[in-house]
């Protein structure tokens, strides 16, 4: 039997027998299977025998019964001719045996008055939750209501295995007109800021990925079919990280075509086919041609590199910075605040940059860490008796801040958490809010392998969350504690590095970044122990301020020492 099959009638978290495994097993009635339910209704697997894991989304009709759309009452008429003369002039035969739903009327368009246009109702034709209003004979634009979700998508069967995505209606009528079921973006590309990307500002724009996920996740296919320039190329980059670039494809398109109307008016339906039929996974299983970077090759050949994104300490941004995609560890012996250092990133971050995290943090229950957190936005006591206290009004921005940039990947029913897990519920977060940041802390609180070694299963570990990294452009912290240090023989506490964290050489190996936050008395140390790219960071230590009463660590300028030697840390004085 399958497994969601199995779970389908369970609605509150247990464990059970695994339906993969438990026949083969002498013990066929062992519980093996941890399911949690989420509030929302979706379920997480993990099996702790034979490792399969998954999760099921709740199944609603999310797109003609959202409580929160606004319906409109449509003042339009489907006037065959007009709709039909313009297509044509298009190049797209249009009829009313196509199902995307096309309407025509007067509207008025600001700087323009009243004018003939064609209309593209998004859901149902009865009750719209939205009209695109285009003119006919002048480039013009106007709306009713409020387009939420992708256009077409109430159109795209059950059974659908494969979807394709394009940047506009116009684009996804002309698909269409070629016998290809296809969707488009509501609201078409946001601005590019730099490159391939956009401004963090503008993740709740992406929110049509989220309402579309149960389908997204059905299909085994996204062909993304977005504009032929340097915004349609942002937006599909955008939407491959949301979804996964395992399943996204993209199509070639020829050198004098800028979209999937360009091709048919300019070579037919048959070529429009052609070029679909022959999209190119994003990721062809691990392996790029050269010819796949000459873009950004070029790129940093006429800008350079750069660097990441700044720390929002001067002195930390002189040692490193912080870029997408890569993972980060995180080490210094208990009490030393690299979780304090962490969640000070993470505030620079939301406030410079728009960034949004999700966090998995199981010494710090949510309450407690949103308290922490307020303390650095506010720069004040949450507690009585700690220094100056925060208002009640300054509690209430800065809360409404973390609403805005947090989420929290909490276990309320007490299952313990696994790597496949968190990872499974970050790519949720990145899906619906665009999260570019994940920080889990501490390793030792997630659940290890049962069929592995302890060195093994932390390097499977980290093999996962740094495939998760890379394939969804997010920048990951992991905290993990060192073994047991010993001081020196003059008393004082050696640095510990990747090489103390127990179990694994892994710790070492696979940072991208390797960090530790160290404190001797009332003085303390940011360290880079390691960088594996080095317009990111370099190896070396710097002095910052921490204040006690709100966590907050900021600059602190002081004549360079012996941090930047390296001898300044050892790894001699370890207990494995």
């Amino acid at each position: 039997m399958e497994i969601k099959e199995s779970l389908s009638a369970i609605v509150d978290s247990c464990r059970v027998a695994c339906p993969a495994c438990s026949h083969d097993r002498k013990k066929k009635h062992q519980k093996t299977l941890s399911v949690t339910v989420n509030p929302d209704g979706s379920k997480l697997y993990f099996c702790h025998h034979c490792g399969e894991s998954g999760s099921i989304f709740r199944k609603k009709e999310y797109f003609h019964k959202e409580s929160n759309v606004t319906r409109i009452q449509p003042r339009a008429t489907v006037d065959e001719s007009s709709i039909t003369n313009f297509f044509h002039s298009r190049g797209i035969l249009w009829s009313q045996d196509i199902d995307l739903p096309v309407v025509s009327g007067k509207r008025y368009f600001n700087g323009h008055g009243e004018l003939d246009a064609v209309g593209f109702v998004y859901g149902d034709l009865s009750q719209p939750s939205a009209i695109k209003w285009r003119a006919i004979n002048q480039k013009a634009f106007t709306q009713e209501g409020a387009a939420r979700h992708f256009y077409g998508i109430e159109l795209i069967p059950d059974d659908a295995k494969e979807l394709i995505i394009v940047e506009g209606e116009c684009d996804a009528l002309a698909l269409a007109s070629a016998g290809i079921p296809a969707v488009s973006c509501p609201n078409g590309a946001p601005q590019v800021v730099s490159g391939r990307s956009f401004s963090p500002e503008d993740d709740n724009k992406f929110s049509y990925i989220w309402e579309a996920r149960e389908i997204i996740e059905r299909c085994d296919k996204i062909i993304l079919a977005t504009d032929n320039d340097k915004s349609g190329h942002a937006l599909a980059e955008e939407i491959a990280r949301r979804i996964g670039r395992a399943k996204c494809w993209a199509i070639q398109y020829p050198k004098d075509c800028k979209d999937a109307n360009d091709i048919i008016r300019k070579y037919g339906a048959a070529a429009l086919k052609d070029v679909v039929n022959k999209s190119q996974p994003l990721p062809l299983k691990g392996v790029y041609s050269a010819k796949s970077y000459i873009s950004d090759v070029h790129e940093i050949f006429k800008k350079g590199v750069g660097a990441g994104e700044s720390t929002g300490l001067s002195t930390v941004d002189d040692l490193f910075t912080i870029a997408e995609g890569q993972l980060s560890i995180v080490t210094g012996v208990p009490s030393s605040g690299k979780s304090e250092f962490v969640d000070q990133l993470m505030v620079n971050l939301a406030q410079r940059c728009s960034w949004k995290f999700a966090v998995a943090s199981f010494e710090n229950p949510p309450h407690f860490h949103i308290a922490k957190l307020s303390e650095k936005i506010i720069g004040k006591a949450f507690f009585e008796g700690d220094g100056q206290r925060m208002t009640d009004q300054e509690l209430s921005k800065a809360s409404d801040f973390i609403d805005k940039h947090f989420v929290f990947l909490d276990s309320r029913d007490g299952v313990v958490s696994t790597i496949d897990s968190i990872i499974d519920r970050a790519k949720q977060a990145v899906m619906r809010l665009g999260v570019r940041g994940l920080v889990i802390d501490p390793y030792n609180y997630i659940e290890k392998n049962p069929n592995s070694d302890e060195s093994q299963s932390i390097s499977s570990m980290l093999t996962k969350v740094t495939a998760f990294a890379k394939a969804h452009g997010v920048h990951v912290w992991f905290v993990a504690h060192p073994a047991k240090m010993y001081p020196r023989e003059d008393g004082s506490m050696p640095v510990p590095t990747g090489m103390s964290i127990s179990g694994s050489a892994a710790w070492f190996a696979k940072a991208d970044l390797g960090i530790t936050v160290h404190r001797t008395g009332d003085d303390t140390e940011i360290h880079c122990w390691k960088s594996r790219f080095k317009w990111i960071g370099k190896q070396g230590a710097v002095p910052v301020a921490y204040d006690k009463s709100t966590g907050r660590y900021s600059d602190l300028r002081v004549a360079q020492t012996d941090f930047a030697n390296p001898k300044h840390w050892t790894d001699m004085d370890v207990e494995f």
